[in-house]
């Protein structure tokens, strides 16, 4: 039996318009962090390439600590979903405070591994003195963010979990102005603010955090989200909410600090190539990053739909939902593959490189725009996987993928020393495997009747 659509209901209903609904504030929201990391990139290479390159570097090392917290943001939106689902909002508001306590707890590890067992790797694994040095001392400053960013995301699970993702665009609008403006400013010491180069791009990104984050409560406090879930009702800690939360987003944190820690781990293995191919690589997670998010905005409304409806006890749908999904995430997939093939040169550009480095940076667009077409399908069977509730298996799907991932970049980059082109061809083995894998999974059945 479908769902009713009364205004208060918290169940949605397998239609495109819904989907579109859903997953259009959720892209907004993935766009400002990605036009974050963009802006960083092309004001820093202005200052210079090696600057360009050591951007590599820490942008993916803060991108593991930022994947633990979007692994807790999915766990916590699966549950969410699934209360929203069954109709009892008294629980979501518990969710939500428990999943802000569980993610400081994570914040205050990150931030002291990154003052004292950071440095003592990335010296083990960075070949370039200079380099460490820069990524080491700018990480210092950036991890401060981590708490805001936190927060932010756990405000993402409470907000798409609930069918209100058209709230999310305030802050992401708030924290993308920000980014921009104080990357201006604080880089380059424009309009009487301190030149602080390299690290000017840390400091702007974790003060557009915290404005993005102080704005989306805000939005949360006057719309009556908060009185209506309860959410700061009460902060008593209760074991039974706390042990879902964990028991449910473990393996994905661990799922997806093992995807971002293989990526860094691919980019050490580029900057032994030097720093023309290191800085074409962070350009590649750029593009990942912004023509992608239209597939994670996706994938992230299919876990929390299937969520939903299963709570709704309407299982036998599931598949269709899922194909759904599917030929909208893989058509705007192809469209933003032949925009970078047609028009490379104009989008590599914006970095203010040499025609040279342009040149060589034109082949890995190719690699790279026919991965984001193989992520587009990829990305939304694996994210169903874990709207079923069975992340243990999502946990398996990507430990297997980086396995061959990693087995494939150590002997192409470090053990033949080939191009990085051929480098980059390792996202086609990733996105294959994964695809294949939840795929098949979920045409078993084998997920009919969890219970979370």
């Amino acid at each position: 039996m479908e769902p009713t659509n009364a205004h208060n209901s918290l169940q949605v209903s397998i239609t495109y318009r819904q989907i579109v609904n859903i997953a259009l504030p959720i892209s907004l929201g993935i766009f400002v962090p990605q036009l974050n990391f963009i802006t960083n990139n092309i004001f820093l290479g202005r200052l210079s390439e090696a600057s360009l390159a050591a951007a590599a570097i820490t942008g993916v090392y803060y991108l593991i600590f930022a994947a633990i917290g979007f692994g807790l943001n999915n766990g916590l939106q699966a549950l969410i979903s699934r209360r929203a689902g069954e109709n009892r909002p008294e629980e979501i508001g518990k969710l939500f405070i428990h999943g802000v306590g569980i993610s400081m707890l994570i914040a205050i590890i990150g931030i002291v591994a990154t003052y004292t067992v950071s440095p003592v790797i990335l010296r083990f694994s960075i070949h370039d003195e200079k380099l460490l040095r820069q990524s080491v001392e700018f990480l210092r400053i950036r991890i401060w963010g981590l708490p805001f960013l936190y927060v932010y995301q756990m405000r993402n699970a409470l907000l798409v979990g609930t069918n209100q993702s058209k709230y999310l665009v305030a802050g992401t609008a708030a924290e993308a102005v920000s980014n921009i403006f104080f990357d201006y400013t604080l880089i380059f010491g424009n309009w009487g603010f301190p030149k602080l180069g390299f690290n000017g791009a840390a400091v702007a990104s974790i003060i557009a955090e915290f404005l993005g984050m102080a704005v989306v409560f805000a939005v949360i406090h006057f719309k009556g989200i908060g009185k209506r879930f309860s959410l700061f009702s009460s902060f008593k800690y209760e074991p039974r909410i706390a042990d879902s939360i964990v028991r449910q987003s473990s393996p994905l944190v661990f799922q997806h600090a093992i995807s971002i820690i293989s990526w860094e781990f691919f980019y050490i293995l580029i900057e032994h190539h030097g720093a023309r191919d290191l800085s074409i690589s962070n350009t590649m997670r750029n593009i990942f990053g912004m023509f992608g998010m239209f597939s994670w905005a996706l994938a992230a409304t299919c876990s929390s739909m299937v969520s939903n409806i299963i709570g709704q006890g309407m299982q036998h749908r599931v598949m269709e939902l899922i194909f759904k999904i599917v030929k909208l995430s893989t058509g705007l997939s192809l469209v933003v593959c032949l925009l970078l093939n047609l028009f490379p040169y104009e989008f590599l550009s914006v970095y203010g490189q040499s025609p040279d480095w342009i040149a060589h940076a034109i082949p890995v667009v190719r690699v790279v725009s026919s991965a984001l077409v193989m992520m587009s399908f990829s990305v939304i069977c694996v994210s169903a996987v874990t709207g079923t509730g069975n992340t243990k298996v999502s946990l398996r799907i990507e430990f297997i993928t980086i396995v061959l991932y990693c087995l494939y970049v150590w002997f192409v980059l470090e053990h033949l020393f080939l191009s990085v082109t051929i480098g980059w061809m390792s996202e086609w083995l990733y996105w294959g495997s994964m695809f294949t894998m939840a795929y098949l999974y979920l045409r078993s059945g084998k997920w009919k009747g969890k219970v979370i």
